[in-house]
């Protein structure tokens, strides 16, 4: 048939360093060359560092009457690339070029033309984002109670009766670089001893209206799927007022404690005054009680 055609190509492809695309499969029919016929097609990718290395692939691409493609974030080389492959007559695409230019065109500045990991550039993972990784890594484990022999490692330390928002409120503050753990206070179930070990400080109280933990408490009970008694068990007012008289008690018995309200508050919000008390804590000039005040 007339549509059949064999190809013998070696696609080279070359790019900045660090700049690593393996595992790629590249074939005539993924772009639409559906009745071609094809036998030692290869695709070679090549980390580039210098225009040295460039010509020499380029002029191998020549010899081997190759295309080449290639991803050069530095301006200057991916402008050396093109003279090179013009003048040894290798088709060539710049894939990242236009790109660059378009994003230029945008924001109004140039490129630097430094590539990911170049000297001169800072790093990507730098040491806080591995505190952020390790952080989050801590916070997940010491969710709900969970681990209590390991509070003393946590940074900050939220406690409350349930539906607080203790584990979204965890969350987003560990996503800053904070380890968070989380305690709930259950009626008929004492707090960890390991809690009452740890630095007054790093402990925050939050409270909530009754009516606005009634309400949310039903809502969550509903989502749940659960009966009427059971429901009355988890949302009744009477329950919910009696967990809130425990916390408040457990509250009283430790002045030390920031106690925040945390009625129709964002997390945002609450996380910017727990944030703000906790490095006001580690301010040694001033010996006021932060009980004096509730948030």
């Amino acid at each position: 048939m007339k549509s059949d055609y064999i190809l013998d190509l070696l696609i080279v492809a070359t790019s900045d360093h660090r700049s690593k695309k393996k595992n790629l499969i590249f074939k005539p029919k993924l772009l639409g060359f559906e009745n071609c016929q094809y036998f030692g097609f290869g695709l070679g990718i090549v980390q580039v560092e210098d225009e040295e290395r460039l010509i020499e692939i380029i002029k191998q691409a020549a010899k081997e009457g190759a295309m080449c493609f290639y991803t050069l974030a530095n301006p200057s080389m991916a402008k050396s690339a093109k003279q090179a492959c013009d003048q040894w007559g290798v088709l060539s695409v710049d894939i990242l070029g236009p790109i660059i230019e378009g994003i230029a065109s945008h924001l109004g500045v140039s490129p630097s033309g430094l590539t990911r990991g170049a000297p001169g550039r800072v790093k990507t993972l730098n040491d806080a984002y591995f505190k952020r990784i390790e952080a989050i890594e801590f916070t997940i484990k010491q969710d709900d109670g969970t681990l209590p022999e390991n509070l003393s490692k946590a940074d900050i330390v939220l406690v409350g009766v349930s539906r607080t928002g203790k584990t979204p409120l965890s969350t987003y503050i560990a996503q800053k670089g904070y380890k968070v753990a989380n305690v709930p206070f259950v009626m008929g179930v004492e707090p960890p001893r390991t809690l009452f070990e740890v630095e007054p400080r790093k402990v925050f109280g939050l409270k909530i209206q009754l009516v606005v933990l009634q309400a949310i408490r039903r809502t969550r009970a509903k989502t749940l799927g659960v009966d009427t008694e059971a429901e009355n068990n988890y949302s009744g007012i009477d329950l919910v007022r009696k967990e809130l008289d425990f916390a408040s008690r457990i509250y009283a018995a430790n002045p030390g404690w920031a106690v925040i309200d945390v009625t129709n508050k964002a997390i945002e919000e609450t996380a910017a005054v727990i944030l703000r008390l906790y490095h006001d804590g580690r301010d040694t000039s001033t010996t006021v009680p932060r009980i004096s005040k509730r948030y």
